[in-house]
């Protein structure tokens, strides 16, 4: 992960460019949408479990985030600005359907292990998927922008209202808890 972010921070003053362009120009738009349209919607697909809807409800954040574009104020924070507007589409598509559906249960397992370790790997995934299931929304929202929508923490801060150390010191210890709960069960 760090590498990810660090390679996300050094692109910040493209993004900043292509921000200031789009200002003045609508089409320029269509370049922050190649940049973040993957991210939004893995994201979304996290939080919804279904892919027409997750591609729905891309569609209906970036045509928002285009309506609203000329009100944005530039503060380094498009990220946040964009993934704010993205989660308030998941909680309106939550409201309408009445129904949430947990994390998705990974099933990918390399074809080159061995038949012990798929069952091995197979049982730590699902735990840990069960372990995320029972977390309160907030905790799981923290893990999908941090390792679905690959946000910085400076970005997860400016999205969240909160303390950049604050948000670093939540992530770590909500992992720190995670790893305990999954050893404690594999040795049960």
């Amino acid at each position: 992960m760090a590498l990810t972010s660090s390679v996300r921070e050094t692109e910040e003053p493209a993004e900043a460019d292509l921000v200031a362009r789009a200002k003045h120009d609508p089409s320029a738009f269509g370049q922050l949408y190649v940049l973040y349209v993957q991210r939004v919607f893995g994201y979304l697909y996290n939080r919804i479990g279904n892919v027409p809807e997750a591609e729905d409800v891309t569609a209906q954040t970036f045509l928002a985030a285009l309506e609203a574009f000329a009100r944005y104020r530039h503060e380094g924070h498009f990220a946040a600005w964009l993934f704010s507007i993205a989660r308030n589409k998941a909680m309106d598509h939550f409201r309408q359907r009445r129904n949430q559906i947990p994390l998705e249960e990974a099933d990918h397992v390399p074809a080159d292990m061995d038949v012990l370790q798929q069952v091995i790997q197979t049982e730590r995934v699902a735990t840990l998927v069960t372990l995320i299931a029972s977390l309160p929304e907030a905790e799981r929202d923290l893990i999908r922008l941090r390792y679905v929508a690959e946000l910085s923490f400076r970005d997860i801060a400016q999205l969240l209202g909160r303390n950049e150390d604050a948000v670093k010191k939540s992530l770590y210890r909500l992992q720190d808890r995670l790893s305990s709960q999954l050893e404690h069960s594999r040795d049960h």
